[in-house]
């Protein structure tokens, strides 16, 4: 049985990465990359799917863990009768191979643990060859894949799985160290445990210490930094959105997706989050990414890419995996990625025209990619299509879509004249009016005194809070007020902001059908914070902060009812939005004490 998902935490070195629970267990890890197939698969089963436990043997008083200040080093530390222990957990940033580094140091007294590796690759099902070579190291070669364990440990094997007893006392260090490679290489080369461990903790000192973030919950927001780059892969700039698939939405439910690639949809909020950081490098890798994955015709441009930018993303199911806490099916693969979502185009205009405001050195080919991409769309706008949030069924007229179109062609239109850059400008702005005469025609409901989710409908949806964030409408606008009072009345619950309206009969009473997505309830403090609301703004963000796990770590959604997170973690989107509400409180209390000084004076 997998722990609750905020009993989880989060090591990884930059192009995969593992999540370990309060017990000491990895529960998930995909190897060689966020996109291959597990080695570790009892998070969406049981131990037999795969795991690798380190724990104490005796009965545990008690358990408490946190990451070394500004690392991505896991300490847990294990209380007992006896003694006192902690198990240090990380991946060094990726060399010449990957690794999972493993130490038990002894803190008092003396304690007795106890480990058991179970590996099975392709997601839980295939049990790998296991043999010493002749220095002693532990190999275990499952056709393409090679994990090698070294140890001072006696390791041996007990049942298809492989066990150890051992002790550990004030002051002693106890290393592991699983390697990874292709099985058809040379074995990866053995690393000290303990030098990996100093050069983890400075490079990720190293990378903190070029945040400029200077506001409230600076620990938080820094762990949503390191969270951001954990998930980067580093050799193509990519994000993934989450390093897990299936993660349900709703606890024994159905709407269970694999997050482990690249969205479109969060380009602008990434960059955002990177620059006003002081990321730039990370800024312009996901800029360079974003322009490779969309190079070509824009008709074939997807809304999510793989890490490397592949296309082809094809969905099946694992139906031997149990799903977490029996949510099935579990899917590899996400079908989404032949959907038309209109407003992926809006989100690569914006991203492109926040990076030349930024500064940031764009490729000479950027704006003839951006001509082509407005010069589709202004083909296609109209269509109705399969929305921001992925919907599995007939296509709508979309407001979130139509008002990200809009975005597309008033971003075109800023850079042109911005920075000099040849456009039919005449022709962008008779269809950027076109685009948003017809959303405030066909989106609004005068009855709700608010735009809908559709053209058509008397339903709401989170993502028209984008709406003065973007720029369409001001936030002091009539309709964009009475729109965020009708989000509070139908979208709120319990201070969190769920994605549809409960009335919509597509997604059940009462909001059965998932949690609340954390990343709206930030939206709505945004949009707040524009109509000059701080206060409530920042209650928003202090309801959603509210619900990080012990070591500050989120998923995409909140169940309000059951008091657990859920749906896949931790989840890119929500600290993106975390990031990026901190930096726009800072920014509104640095405004708020301007002007009260100014007054003064």
């Amino acid at each position: 049985m997998p722990a609750a998902i905020e009993d989880y935490a989060l090591i990884g070195d930059c192009e995969t990465s593992a999540l370990v629970g309060r017990d000491g267990s990895i529960d998930w890890l995909c190897w060689p990359t966020f996109d291959s197939a597990a080695c570790f698969s009892a998070l969406l089963g049981d131990e037999n799917n795969g795991r690798w436990i380190i724990c104490p043997s005796d009965e545990v008083v008690l358990t408490s863990r946190h990451y070394r200040r500004d690392t991505l080093v896991l300490e847990t530390a294990f209380e007992t009768a006896e003694g006192s222990a902690t198990l240090i957990d990380f991946m060094p940033p990726r060399g010449d191979a990957s690794h999972v580094v493993r130490i038990v140091r002894g803190d008092r007294g003396r304690v007795r643990f106890r480990t058991q590796v179970i590996l099975r690759f392709g997601f839980g099902l295939d049990i790998p060859w296991v043999r010493r070579d002749d220095k002693g190291a532990l190999l275990a070669i499952c056709g393409s894949d090679m994990t090698v364990m070294r140890t001072p440990v006696d390791l041996r094997g007990k049942d298809m799985t492989t066990v150890a007893d051992f002790e550990v006392s004030e002051g002693d260090s106890v290393p592991f160290v699983m390697s990874y490679g292709p099985s058809h290489l040379a074995l990866p080369a053995s690393i000290d445990a303990m030098d990996a461990l100093s050069d983890t903790e400075a490079f990720w000192i190293d990378w903190s210490a070029r945040s400029n973030y200077r506001g409230q919950s600076r620990d938080l927001i820094m762990r949503s930094l390191i969270t951001l780059k954990a998930l980067t892969f580093a050799p193509t700039g990519g994000m993934v959105a989450a390093p897990t698939t299936s993660l349900p939405e709703k606890l024994g439910g159905t709407r269970n997706w694999d997050y482990r690639f690249c969205w479109l949809r969060d380009a602008t909020c990434t960059l955002l989050a990177f620059q006003n950081s002081g990321y730039t490098d990370e800024a312009l890798a996901w800029y360079r990414w974003l322009l490779r994955s969309v190079a070509g015709t824009p008709a074939s441009m997807q809304i999510m890419y793989g890490i490397a930018g592949a296309r082809r993303l094809p969905e099946w199911q694992a139906d031997w995996l149990a799903g977490y806490e029996g949510a099935k099916p579990v899917r590899i693969g996400n079908a989404a990625h032949e959907q038309l979502q209109l407003d992926v185009y809006g989100e690569l205009l914006d991203s492109f025209y926040q990076a030349r405001v930024a500064g940031l050195s764009l490729d000479d080919g950027t704006w003839a990619v951006e001509c082509q991409v407005l010069k589709h769309l202004s083909e296609i706008w109209g269509r109705a299509d399969s929305g921001i949030w992925e919907r599995r069924g007939p296509p709508q007229h979309y407001v979130s879509s139509k008002v990200m179109s809009w975005v597309a062609f008033d971003r075109g239109i800023k850079s042109a004249e911005k920075f000099g850059l040849k456009a039919p400008l005449n022709e962008w702005r008779t269809v950027r009016d076109k685009i948003h005469e017809d959303v405030c025609t066909n989106g609004f409901d005068p009855g709700l005194n608010a735009f809908t989710v559709s053209y058509g409908t008397a339903f709401l949806d989170a993502s028209i809070l984008l709406m003065p964030v973007v720029g369409f409408l001001p936030a002091n606008d009539p309709r964009v007020i009475g729109t965020l009072k009708a989000v509070e009345r139908h979208l709120l619950v319990d201070g969190f902001v769920m994605r549809h309206d409960r009335r919509d009969p597509h997604y059940g009473g009462e909001h059965s059908v998932e949690g609340a997505f954390l990343a709206c309830s930030l939206w709505l403090a945004d949009a707040w914070l524009l109509a000059g609301d701080i206060d409530k703004a920042r209650r928003l963000f202090d309801r959603v902060v509210g619900v990080a796990n012990d070591v500050g770590l989120l998923a995409e959604e909140y169940d309000v009812g059951a008091a657990r997170q859920v749906g896949n973690f931790p989840q890119a989107l929500t600290h993106i939005a975390l990031i990026n509400t901190a930096q726009n409180l800072a920014e509104a209390n640095r405004q708020t004490v301007a002007t009260q000084r100014a007054h003064a004076g």
